[in-house]
């Protein structure tokens, strides 16, 4: 049974925070799928994914190509990922269910603390797992580093 990971970004944006996270996804041995809600948002994450360090390099594709099966990393605004993660990543307000997370290692679900919709749909969608028993972490970073500031 998985977790879910609410990290409520407040220093960094979610490209910077996404990077970090999927490279640790990575080094578990995960495949991930990055679900969004905005295909246009999520090439510009792809951008930003291939505009990456070397030493950083995440192996990753947009959902739509041929090789989505073999993707390690999938970014896709669908529920049903074609790469069969382990792992999902949900960014820009994308929904998880507890039924979800019960069949996953891991779910992160990544907010920018600034805006205030965003703030909103995270604290719906904490209430909404709590309701179901699901299990969930709350990580912010208030004052620079990761902290746990709640879990259920």
């Amino acid at each position: 049974m998985g977790s879910a990971y609410f990290y409520h970004l407040t220093r960094h944006p979610v490209d910077v925070t996404l990077a970090m996270l999927l490279g640790r996804a990575g080094e578990a041995g995960w495949r991930v799928a990055v679900r969004g809600t905005d295909p246009d948002r999520l090439r510009w994450l792809d951008e930003k994914l291939w505009a990456g360090q070397a030493a950083d390099f995440l192996p990753h594709g947009l959902a739509g190509g041929t090789h989505d099966m073999n993707q390690p990393i999938l970014l896709t605004t669908s529920v049903e990922a074609a790469n069969t993660p382990q792992c999902v990543m949900c960014v820009d307000g994308a929904y998880i269910t507890a039924a979800e997370i019960t069949a996953l290692d891991r779910v992160c679900v990544l907010f920018d603390g600034n805006d205030d919709e965003a703030l909103n749909a995270a604290r719906a969608q904490w209430k909404t797992l709590k309701d179901a028993g699901a299990s969930a972490q709350y990580w912010s970073q208030a004052d620079g580093r990761w902290e746990k500031k709640a879990e259920m």
